[in-house]
């Protein structure tokens, strides 16, 4: 049980931070794509724009999933009751 919880905590997290990470870096790179398009072929801009903005709205909508994960996940993490319960005491050992 403790290893199910060890795997919850981990990918409350881990999840979302990993997730905005990947959609920072996949956005920057939808733009630059973008602008680096639109520089080749200015008459284009347009069109450019119109597909660089969906796969944007795309990209978001990634991330606003993983941040439903996240609050869908919170409340399975155990309190700190629950975690002494499930921890094994230890004894001090006699010397």
């Amino acid at each position: 049980m403790g290893l199910f919880f060890l795997g919850i905590a981990l990918s409350i997290g881990l999840g979302l931070p990993i997730a905005v990470f990947g959609a920072g870096l996949g956005q920057g790179r939808v733009g630059a794509a973008a602008m680096d398009a639109i520089a080749r072929q200015p008459e284009a801009a347009g069109k450019i724009q119109t597909g660089m903005i969906i796969a944007l709205a795309l990209i978001e909508s990634l991330v606003i999933y993983s941040l439903l994960i996240t609050f869908l996940l919170l409340p399975k993490v155990p309190n700190i009751d629950q975690v002494k319960e499930l921890a094994p005491v230890v004894q001090p050992a006699n010397r």
